[in-house]
């Protein structure tokens, strides 16, 4: 059976927490830094060549690319590689944390040992930043791009672009550590609403030169409200396993069994699967764009080739990011929980699930459900990503408008309002105790007298 939650936040109690405050402040301050950054470019760059190398290609896949970084890259900004290198490097070490047997050592070590994987993330951030931003140098000096050719700005372009990853990184880093929310999805949550204002005035403004008609955008406007309460009906729905705990006696006394439940998210992965699978899917793709432009010959027109196969709403890009979301779905399930694990820690407290002997076949049960859920959580996520993006290949609409978007700014929204709950929770939980126990002091003296 699927529930829904609900929790509710109240101002006053942000203004009067002055810990709450100061997360909120330095997040702000963070995300204010990172928009300032985005608009200092590269040093050597030819500004109107690349505004027209963009603008030229605004709806291929430079196009999400840009979304993501907020507009950096179409600005070739310090960050105009944004956070990018550094998901992708999380996905390979990851990925490898399943198979090779250090990193699986890694993972059991608890705190100590996910230090020592956040460590490898960061030296692989740094060599996928490095040939990311190489490759992009090359593309621009190649391109005619650049006021300053040759090393000199391949070498300073490099150096920026890699330095300004590693920035944000940090910064991710920091708005986890003192802010409020995931930083790296703070960061990427910020990029995408920087852009809505432009996205919706270019819809307005097609609208008003017949670009796109009236009633279009009207079922666009419908479809983006509709997507959004689906994506946040979704989100807040659980699956809830029953669970008893057997009777149990502490000196004389014999304590009833209670009954409690395990909840599962239809969704547990969140927009990992969606911002994994275009991580990858940009990668290669941004480097086909890129040397297409640069190269000559038979190796430019295999690369134009490649890079418009995989472009923006082209079949073979759907089916790719489809797979890859899916993918990811059951990837990430599978590492961040373990039905095993779950099935000891109910076995040794005294818990059992209704009608399932415990140990093996509660793990096998709570494998079975969690596959069953990840599945049609799979196929949500799949569809809130593609059915939009069709809309955007076919009509034309601001790449802001597609449901990779739509499905991060609504669970990084929630995910940073859930956070914000439970840090009021704890700076109401004292509050709450101490008069707990005046109460129980003011019965007990008034039992007293009587």
């Amino acid at each position: 059976m699927a529930t829904t939650v609900s929790n509710t936040t109240s101002f006053g109690d942000v203004a009067r927490s002055s810990e709450l405050r100061g997360r909120l402040l330095f997040l702000i301050g963070a995300l204010i830094v990172y928009r300032i950054g985005t608009f200092i470019p590269v040093p050597g760059i030819n500004p109107a060549e690349v505004a027209r190398f963009f603008g030229d290609r605004s709806n291929t896949i430079l196009g999400i690319v840009n979304m993501f970084s907020g507009g950096a890259l179409s600005r070739l900004s310090i960050f105009a590689m944004g956070v990018m290198p550094y998901i992708s490097a999380s996905i390979i070490i990851q990925m490898m944390s399943m198979v090779v047997p250090t990193l699986m050592e890694l993972r059991k070590e608890g705190e100590s040992g996910r230090r020592k994987i956040t460590q490898y993330t960061r030296y692989g951030t740094v060599a996928l930043a490095l040939v990311q931003s190489f490759a992009a140098a090359g593309a621009l000096d190649k391109g005619g791009m650049t006021l300053v050719h040759g090393w000199p700005f391949m070498l300073t372009a490099t150096v920026t672009m890699t330095t300004g990853t590693m920035f944000l990184m940090w910064l991710g880093e920091q708005i986890t550590e003192r802010g409020i929310g995931n930083g790296i999805s703070m960061i990427i949550l910020s990029g995408i609403v920087a852009g809505l204002p432009g996205a919706v005035g270019n819809t307005i403004e097609s609208v008003s030169n017949g670009e796109m008609q009236g009633p279009f955008a009207l079922l666009l406007l419908l479809v983006v409200l509709a997507t959004t309460y689906f994506v946040v009906y979704v989100e807040r729905a659980q699956r809830r396993i029953p669970v008893d705990y057997a009777k149990r006696q502490v000196g004389r006394r014999m304590y009833a069994g209670q009954s409690s439940h395990l909840p599962f998210k239809l969704n547990m992965s969140g927009v990992i699967p969606p911002i994994f699978a275009s991580s990858l899917l940009l990668f290669p793709a941004t480097l086909a764009s890129f040397a297409g432009t640069s190269a000559t010959g038979t190796v430019g027109t295999i690369m134009q080739n490649v890079a418009a196969a995989l472009g923006y709403g082209q079949p073979l890009h759907l089916v790719i990011y489809a797979a890859l979301i899916i993918f990811f779905c059951f990837f990430y399930t599978a590492l961040v929980f373990n039905a095993r694990d779950t099935a000891d820690n109910l076995k040794k407290s005294g818990a059992f699930v209704r009608g399932i002997r415990p140990g093996q076949q509660t793990a096998e049960y709570i494998d079975a459900v969690l596959t069953r859920l990840t599945l049609w959580g799979a196929l949500y996520v799949t569809a809130v990503c593609l059915l939009p993006e069709i809309l955007v290949s076919w009509k034309g609409v601001p790449f802001h408008f597609g449901g990779t978007s739509l499905l991060i700014v609504v669970v990084v929204v929630m995910d940073f309002i859930a956070q914000l709950n439970a840090h009021l929770m704890s700076h109401q939980y004292p509050g709450l105790l101490k008069k707990a126990n005046l109460l129980g002091t003011g019965r007990s003296g008034s039992g007293g007298q009587s």
